[in-house]
């Protein structure tokens, strides 16, 4: 297996191992590592898979994509030790709320959020790939709520790395911010940037781009620009799929709350390689410029609306890069100058052919807060479950998107515990989330947090002064 950027040039044919991939995080020319051919599963494959332990198939899975990087005894000792920290035996369980309609619980990791179901893992492979090379890393990342806190969790401790993770001042919940700000750990840092989550991004691009930096500090990335992450996403589609008879060829769909479009390229790429999916629905809320682009084919950057689903608060959507990469027909080199063109007018260029192909791909609906609290509440009152604003998107784009004419199962993707955002869940049920131990004394636990401008020069001093890389050795001379 290897991997090539999306914005690569030329007919050169792909180098990039997954380990340089999985520790580069993103491409020296700024676009996304993506596989030069997709493995496929035949139904034989899928059937084999059916019934295995949510571990053991992410090590099935995660071995298509690692060629020779990890051996299959390593790779199952890595997943073993990831999937162990969940509370929940089945990891990624599945809830029926109606005779078509279910959830798939991705909140049972340590930070209670899905990111857990690959950055627990991710760290880990960072741990091992950095062990093989004797090499330290500075990993730096955006988070527009959840990621911070997994990746933070993941990586806290680990001798051969330093983590810096940015999240937007006063625009992600309370527990989402405390989950980053009150980790003990001397390599994690939480930076506050005066800004949107979309500044975060632009400053972790930028800091990529300088190529003088990238070298001196080592740069890697663990949100989902890195490919190692929606990888270990395709996993749980898998999963799901095949709890509900994918191996026999029983078709299902999925809806997914959608901001950076990650999660749903991970559903995108599981159906690909041979699950059955019908239907993968984006579920955005009021940040509508996914929908906009499947409804219109104009995708047009607007300001970002603070909502009561935060991590979804978020105009450039960094992963559609990769399935930009797919409806230009793999060429980067117009992936390359169509993204320069978004970034000076904030309209991505038309491409009518490219629209009718993602409209053929996906589903788009749009949830406003309004509909996100009627959804919790209506939620409640037929099943007596609670679900958190963001899976809340997800179910209503789900029941917008059912019709009487199919009887596909539709697998809504439930992201966060309703714990995590206690608030909205009470105002539209009437009931507070009861907290689960993970959170029980994070109000009375000591943040450390640094507030930077939304100022790239800002940020990259503040990483040459605190990463350990960057730092002489004692003892130097």
């Amino acid at each position: 297996m290897r991997y090539l950027s999306t914005r690569d040039a030329g007919p050169a044919p792909a180098t990039h191992t997954f380990e340089e991939v999985l520790l580069a995080g993103l491409a020296e020319d700024g676009g996304l590592f993506v596989p030069e051919t997709l493995p496929k599963l035949s139904a034989a494959a899928l059937a084999g898979l059916g019934g295995l332990p949510y571990a053991d198939l992410a090590a099935r899975i995660l071995a298509l994509f690692a060629g020779e990087t990890f051996a299959c005894e390593e790779l199952s000792r890595l997943t073993e030790a990831a999937y162990g920290t969940f509370s929940h035996a089945g990891v990624a369980p599945l809830v029926q709320l109606d005779e078509r309609l279910w959830l798939l619980e991705l909140f049972h990791g340590p930070t209670l959020a899905f990111k857990d179901l690959a950055l627990q893992l991710v760290g880990r492979l960072f741990d091992a790939a950095l062990a093989h090379r004797g090499e330290q890393v500075t990993i730096i990342g955006a988070t527009s709520g959840d990621t911070g806190s997994a990746a933070l969790a993941a990586c806290c401790d680990r001798a051969a790395l330093d983590i810096f993770m940015l999240y937007p001042q006063g625009r992600i919940s309370e527990v989402q911010r405390r989950q980053m700000t009150t980790v003990e750990a001397a390599n994690a840092h939480a930076l506050a940037i005066e800004g949107t989550f979309d500044d975060c991004q632009d400053i972790v691009k930028a800091l990529f781009a300088d190529l003088g930096l990238r070298q001196e500090l080592n740069l890697s990335a663990v949100n989902s620009i890195n490919f190692a992450r929606v990888a270990a996403q395709i996993v749980y589609y898998m999963a799901a799929g095949l709890a509900l008879g994918a191996a026999s060829g029983r078709a299902v769909s999925f809806s997914v709350p959608t901001g950076n479009f990650g999660n749903v390229y991970a559903g995108h790429l599981a159906r690909a390689m041979g699950l059955p999916i019908e239907r993968l629905v984006i579920g955005t809320n009021a940040n509508d410029i996914l929908t906009r682009y499947v409804a219109t084919g104009e995708m047009t950057i607007g300001p970002v609306a603070a909502s009561l689903s935060p991590s979804m608060d978020i105009q450039v959507a960094s992963n559609f890069e990769r399935l930009l990469f797919e409806l230009k027909g793999r060429n980067g080199a117009a992936v390359a100058a169509d993204l320069r063109a978004f970034r000076d007018s904030g309209a991505l260029p038309g491409d009518e052919q490219g629209w009718r192909s993602a409209r053929q791909l996906f589903a788009a609906q749009r949830v406003d807060d309004t509909m996100t609290l009627n959804t919790i509440a209506e939620t409640y009152r037929l099943s007596g479950a609670l679900i958190d604003p963001h899976t809340a998107v997800a179910v209503a784009a789900a029941r917008a998107e059912m019709n009487e004419e199919t009887t596909t199962p539709m697998i809504a993707l439930a992201t966060a515990h309703p714990a995590k955002f206690p608030d909205p869940v009470e105002r539209a049920t009437g009931i507070r989330p009861p907290t689960p131990p993970q959170l029980a004394d994070i109000m009375e636990r000591r943040e450390r947090v640094t507030v930077l401008p939304n100022d790239i020069a800002a940020v990259r001093a503040f990483l040459r002064t605190h990463a350990q890389r960057a730092r002489p050795k004692r003892g130097a001379a």
